[in-house]
């Protein structure tokens, strides 16, 4: 009868003291899913960028502001559709702190999907310098007229939108300070 008395204080201490960690993604990175399938899969990571194998449930996300719940299992989710061409994407999760958006231009081949992380100051930099090359030469208006061909190019044929550009472009700076 003793022994059964400590086994449930022992039991009953344990249960208290043991706190469950909250299930948080702090950071991500995007491959394409193991099986090849067209199908992209979201790693969560930490911040020396190692899988986090402990995160398992539904989490949400919004893929070019549409929103999804994603399974993740062992700290992977696949997004359920597949690509169908080459587009960009911009991934955001909101945690309840802080939210984490990336900018990807996934490139599809007839074998495989290839993302790129697209950094939101290069979206910054790259414009800014090129104005200023084309102030520099006197030829403003070119660059402008050829800075204005590009988007619309990528706006209309790859999904690139003006709000998903300022939003990156926000989200490197906030990482910065």
């Amino acid at each position: 009868m003793k022994h059964i008395r400590y086994i449930i204080l022992i039991s009953l201490a344990a249960t208290m003291v043991a706190k469950a960690q909250p299930q948080r993604i702090a950071n991500f990175i995007v491959k394409e899913n193991l099986t090849q399938n067209g199908k992209l899969a979201i790693i969560a990571i930490d911040s020396a960028e190692q899988p986090l194998e402990n995160i398992n449930g539904t989490f949400v996300f919004e893929l070019n502001g549409f929103q999804q719940d994603l399974s993740f299992h062992d700290g992977i989710a696949v997004v359920k559709h597949p690509l169908a061409s080459s587009t960009f994407v911009f991934f955001k999760h909101k945690n309840q702190d802080d939210s984490i958006g990336k900018l990807y231009y996934i490139h599809k081949s007839e074998q495989a999907l290839k993302p790129f992380k697209i950094s939101g100051l290069l979206l910054l930099f790259i414009p800014a310098s090129l104005l200023f090359i084309g102030y520099l030469f006197k030829r403003f208006l070119t660059v402008l007229v050829v800075l204005a061909i590009v988007y619309v190019y990528f706006n209309y044929s790859k999904g690139l939108d003006l709000s998903k550009i300022i939003e990156s472009i926000f989200t490197a700076i906030k990482g910065l300070i």
